[in-house]
Formats: structure tokens, C-alpha cells, sequence
């Protein structure tokens, strides 16, 4: 068997082009674009890759993003102030906090931030109302990766109601949304993490696997039953060419790519999962494009309920 692979690339773009319609409909009746307002704080390479990705989406599809980056050495009653500024702003409908934040600002801080956020511009779906919200089944803004493995599942046509959905993360951005996600959708929802155990044997029952965890390649073979559909959540920059040669082997063209570059992105799923599973989603190009293609349409769904309210 080899799997059929889920082109999150290609249903992005098909968002996309759905949302463009959406901006330019509601630009022409509000008089403006929706707004998206990106809160970066540090220079953290990879930070910046990721916002300059989303900023790059929303002029893409008609809406008005604007950066505030702060310093490093920004304390966390300066980027409070500056959420509670951007909640007062009308031109701003919705307000992304980049996460993470320096660790220098303590292991809480980020839960300070997101709780700052006004629920109604929160396009990432954490503050506590959202994620409420979400638990009643009634949320409009909703964690945005969560939501877009939702969205690839129906457009692919994948069954989700009565099936046995085996998520191993159990994150407050990933984990715990999906599984709420799922659930609503009719699935068995079955959550694993790090003290689970036999593992393996429990991610085998599932007919719809999603791996957040944030470990290249731990899931192999044995984890997954034959012709189940597997959701790689991972993004992880692996430089060490032991743990790359261990994931990819000679004759791969990604470990050609590790040994031109010296580093390769790999998912939390090993490519040997492709012989036994029905269908997965590929890193790169399976579940980020639609992260950001759902950030985009949270944004323009805050705009519009904004203005309709």
C-alpha cells in the first residue's frame, strides 16, 4: 500500500481564492479591509519566517496586516499595553500575539497575553471565552491548526463521524482543540501523551491518527493500522544527521537535502508510515498551509461580526 498524500498546499490555495471574495465583499461594505494586527516580540529567526508567511496571506487576500515588533527586552506590562491598545482600535479585527514569547518574560506570561486579548478579535481561538466556546460546540474563532485539519479532512472527502480518532498531543493550541473538534464531529476521540501507555498499540486502533507531539519521526509502522488516515501536526528542524539518516534513508531526496544544507524540516511522522497507512499529510506542505489559510479566514469572520454587531 502506498498512502494517498493530503496536499494541504493545494486546499490552501483554495481557500484562499474563497477568501479573497470574502475581503473584497466585505471591503466594499464597510469601506475598509479587515484588519489583522501581528504582535512579534524578540528576532527569533523563525518567529520572523512565520509572520512574514501570514503578513504576506492577508495582502494576498485583500485584508490590511500591520506588525508591532518589540524588542526582546520588552516587559511583559509593554505588550499588555499594547494588546489592550490594539482591542480599542476599530480598524483592527483581529490581533495574533506570536508565540513563543522570550523566556526571559517567565513561563506564564504567555497566558497573560492571550487572556488580554478581547475574545472577539482573538483569531487564534486561546483566549479562555474562546476555548470555551469551543468546548459548547458554538465557537466562531477556533484554533487555527485544529481547524484547518478539520477543513482538510472534509475536503478529502475523509469520514470523521463514527470513527475512532486517536490524537497523541494533548497542547492547548493542537491537542485539546482537535480532539474537541473531532468529538463534535461524531468521532471516538481517544487522547494520548507522554505517560500514556503501550502507546503504540493504542494509536493503532485509530481510523484517523493525528500526531502533535513534536518529535521527528516517532511515529513508525507499528503505531498506525492499515489504511488509516495519519495527520502530521510536526514541524521540527532536525540538524543532527543521525537523527536525519535514522528518518530518511540513502537515496531519499530529502536526506540529499540535509547533506546540501545541513538541515532538514521533518514532521512527527516517519515516511516508513506511508507503506501502511490510506492516506497522510506530508511536512512540508500538508497542515501549515492551512494553519495560515484558517488564520486568514478567522480574520475576515472577526470582521464581519464585528461590523454586523
Amino acid at each position: 500500500m502506498s498512502a494517498r498524500i493530503l496536499d494541504g498546499a493545494a486546499l490552501a490555495g483554495q481557500i484562499r481564492s474563497e477568501l479573497s471574495s470574502r475581503a473584497a465583499d466585505f471591503t466594499r461594505k464597510a469601506g475598509r479591509q479587515p484588519g489583522l494586527s501581528i504582535v512579534l516580540v524578540g528576532d527569533k529567526p523563525d518567529s520572523q519566517i512565520y509572520v512574514n508567511s501570514k503578513l504576506k496571506s492577508a495582502g494576498d487576500e485583500g485584508m490590511r496586516a500591520t506588525l508591532s515588533h518589540l524588542p526582546a527586552s520588552a516587559s511583559l506590562d509593554e505588550i499588555l499595553s499594547l494588546v489592550h491598545r490594539l482591542n480599542r482600535d476599530p480598524a483592527s479585527d483581529g490581533i495574533l500575539v506570536q508565540a513563543p514569547l522570550p523566556d526571559s518574560l517567565g513561563p506564564v506570561a504567555m497566558q497573560q497575553v492571550f487572556d488580554a486579548i478581547d475574545p472577539s478579535k482573538d483569531v487564534d481561538g486561546v483566549t479562555p471565552a474562546n476555548v470555551g466556546r469551543l468546548v459548547q460546540n458554538r465557537a466562531a474563532l477556533i484554533a487555527c491548526t485544529p481547524a484547518g485539519i478539520v477543513e482538510l479532512l472534509k475536503r478529502s472527502s475523509i469520514d470523521i463521524a463514527g470513527k475512532h480518532a486517536v490524537v497523541i498531543g494533548r497542547s492547548d493550541i493542537v491537542g485539546k482543540p482537535i480532539s474537541m473538534l473531532l468529538l463534535h464531529r461524531h468521532a471516538t476521540v481517544t487522547i494520548c501523551h507522554s505517560r500514556t501507555q503501550e502507546l503504540s498499540k493504542v494509536a493503532a486502533t485509530a481510523d484517523i491518527l493525528v500526531a502533535a507531539l513534536g518529535r521527528p519521526g516517532f511515529v513508525r509502522r507499528p503505531f498506525v493500522k492499515a489504511g488509516a488516515t495519519v495527520i502530521d501536526v510536526g514541524i521540527n528542524l532536525v540538524t543532527d544527521a543521525a537523527v536525519a539518516y535514522d528518518i530518511f534513508h540513502e537515496g531519499h531526496p530529502r536526506r540529499g537535502l540535509f547533506d546540501r544544507k545541513g538541515s532538514v524540516l521533518v514532521g512527527d511522522v516517519h515516511p516508513e508510515v506511508a507503506d501502511v497507512a490510506g492516506a497522510l499529510t506530508p511536512v512540508p506542505g500538508g497542515v501549515g498551509p492551512l494553519t495560515i489559510a484558517m488564520l486568514m479566514a478567522n480574520t475576515i469572520t472577526a470582521a464581519e461580526h464585528r461590523v454586523g454587531r
